[in-house]
């Protein structure tokens, strides 16, 4: 069986690659360097659709932390979102009106990206509304760390996604245009997470935290997955398989433990849970563009219709990477 294993996985990713491939068709480029990528760059990837409220915190947050290109699909947006990334010198833009679905949930747009332009480099690939904290985070940037994970022979880094919320209802829970959105919606679920391991692509599965509670405490296996590998060295013939929760080839899932203990970790602070998440709520479901038909978007309409507020007495206020070390919901690995 092994060996048909490994020809499945095999034959599993040249499928993906060539789909991938067929799928760049639907990208028209709208400006932005490429050619002029410096070997060693540090190059972000992301698909988006209506993220213009977002989208000058998520920059200029990536900026800091050390990202020198972003690449990015948008989507069809029709909210301004375009016309901002044009505009700014270091985001190579492509767009497109084609299914989101369709294109495995933009990860075949993200692998012909990264087949054509990655290769050799450092990668972070988030959402809009994801961003990543490591150990040391506050002092060194993605090329320290980058630096670290080459000189320990790694060639990725596993988080957790954590959902974060305010004190009150979700309607009510609203970020300014700019503003860091953590400091909106700062509270997140301390404890709660059970994982296990996937065998056929050696990664870890995470799920709980407050979608679980909140939306899926009846069916849990249903409750999103949390374990993502947002940060890669890209090769050519990589590809991810499932958003960012698995890549093949396999090695790249083996982020969380070695002969000496734990991996370096991080963790995704996830800031989903803001006043305009009814409207996206209400457009994903009517688009129907999402896992299992919206399956998820589907489980929160109502509740945020209803006043849903995920804050309990049992929730922590984001304090800084040491918080989530100290909780055990990161490790630094050894980097001291």
């Amino acid at each position: 069986m092994k060996p048909f294993a490994a020809y499945s996985r095999r034959y599993e990713r040249k499928r993906r690659l060539l789909t991938a491939g067929l799928r760049a068709f639907d990208l028209k480029r709208r400006g932005g360097p490429v050619k002029a990528i410096a070997p060693g760059a540090i190059l972000l990837f992301a698909t988006l659709r209506n993220e213009a409220p977002r989208l000058p915190y998520f920059l200029d947050y990536y900026r800091a932390l050390g990202v020198d290109r972003f690449l990015i699909v948008d989507n069809a947006s029709d909210d301004g979102s375009t016309e901002l990334l044009s505009g700014a010198a270091d985001v190579s833009l492509w767009t497109t009106d084609k299914s989101y679905r369709k294109a495995n949930f933009g990860m075949h747009w993200l692998n012909a990206l990264m087949h054509r332009y990655a290769n050799g480099h450092w990668c972070v690939v988030v959402d809009p509304d994801e961003f990543l904290v490591y150990p040391h985070c506050d002092t060194r940037d993605l090329r320290m760390l980058t630096e670290h994970l080459d000189a320990s022979g790694r060639i990725s880094m596993g988080v957790i996604l954590l959902d974060l919320y305010g004190e009150r209802a979700v309607a009510d829970t609203i970020c300014a245009v700019g503003e860091d959105p953590v400091s909106a919606a700062p509270w997140f679920d301390p404890t709660n997470y059970f994982m296990r391991r996937n065998d056929r692509y050696r990664n870890l599965w995470i799920q709980g935290g407050p979608r679980l509670r909140a939306f899926f405490a009846d069916r849990p296996m249903h409750a999103p997955a949390l374990n993502k590998i947002p940060l890669v060295k890209w090769r050519r013939g990589a590809a991810y398989v499932s958003s960012t929760h698995a890549l093949l080839p396999r090695r790249y899932n083996l982020t969380y433990d070695h002969a000496g203990g734990e991996k370096l970790t991080g963790a995704l602070l996830h800031a989903k849970f803001l006043s305009t998440m009814s409207e996206k709520v209400a457009e994903e479901v009517s688009r129907g563009e999402h896992f299992a038909g919206g399956r998820e978007y589907k489980a929160y309409s109502d509740q945020i219709n209803l006043g849903l507020n995920l804050w309990t007495q049992h929730s922590a206020k984001y304090e800084d990477w040491r918080q989530l070390v100290a909780l055990g919901l990161m490790s630094r690995g050894g980097w001291m």
